[in-house]
């Protein structure tokens, strides 16, 4: 099977779209358009297809709102819109973006950390032993995982409040500045050999979800994802390998993001 296509990428949409209330009827059009939009953000692109489908996203989610305030359930939806209407919490325009948000960021995001963990381990076959031998590992896994090589590459841009100095490099008050998340997780004065994939490494902070006010909404259900994921995926399939040489995967970048275009694996 392809990882990428067969599992990796329906989980994490097929949660959210469960938590969310989305009906089973519509969460293939769902997956249409958080995979048209992921891409298109990702790679910086803004042609006039993904504002297209920006918009029947947006009116799909208003209706899906205006549908759960004649009939709530037992939903996320349902319950924002609770504390929407008990005053000063969200609005309408809130309301929506926050859906959006938690449709679109934690879908890409966390089939990429389903997708490349397993790449990792399939292509550290000692640490892949291991955990097999050891289920209980796998929450201290992802751990090491998001850390190694997380699904993002740097945060949103910064603007420095001052002149400042980095490494010999002068920061001017206004300036841009990109913090990339992958270079921090492999800092050597915070982590011990960081080049190395080490299953049982004890990890006190990384910054694979960000940090303080900017830290990932959705990061525990990202872990609770993560553990899932790959608990059931090792239970079930523990022949599980790659079907085709490692230099043979295709990978998808942009600034933001990376991620494996397919991933093909037998069993």
């Amino acid at each position: 099977m392809d990882l990428v296509k067969d599992y990796a990428y329906p989980f994490p949409i097929n949660v959210i779209s469960e938590m969310l209330g989305v009906p089973q009827e519509d969460r293939p059009q769902i997956h249409v358009w958080s995979e048209a939009i992921a891409k298109g953000l990702g790679f910086g692109k803004q042609d006039p297809e993904v504002a297209q489908h920006l918009r029947s996203f947006a009116e799909y989610t208003a209706q899906l709102v205006a549908n759960k305030r004649v009939e709530p359930s037992d939903d996320l939806i349902s319950q924002l819109i609770v504390i929407e209407e008990e005053g000063d919490r969200l609005n309408e325009d809130e309301l929506i973006s926050m859906i959006t948000l938690l449709i679109f960021a934690g879908h890409e995001t966390t089939s990429n950390l389903i997708a490349t963990g397993s790449y990792l381990l399939l292509t550290h076959p000692e640490q892949l032993e291991q955990l097999k031998q050891d289920l209980n590992l796998v929450p201290s896994a992802v751990e090491e995982l998001l850390r190694y090589n997380g699904p993002a590459t740097s945060s949103g841009p910064r603007y420095a409040t001052q002149d400042t100095e980095l490494d010999g490099q002068r920061i001017k008050k206004g300036d841009v500045v990109i913090p990339l998340l992958k270079s921090a997780n492999r800092d050597e004065l915070q982590f011990n050999q960081p080049e190395e994939l080490d299953l049982e490494r004890k990890i006190k902070r990384h910054l694979a979800f960000g940090h303080g006010i900017h830290m990932c909404l959705g990061a525990p259900l990202a872990r609770v994802e993560g553990d899932v994921a790959f608990t059931t995926l090792l239970s079930r399939l523990p022949g599980l390998q790659l079907r085709v040489p490692p230099e043979e995967i295709h990978w998808h970048y942009s600034l933001l993001s990376e991620g494996l275009a397919s991933l093909p694996v037998k069993f």
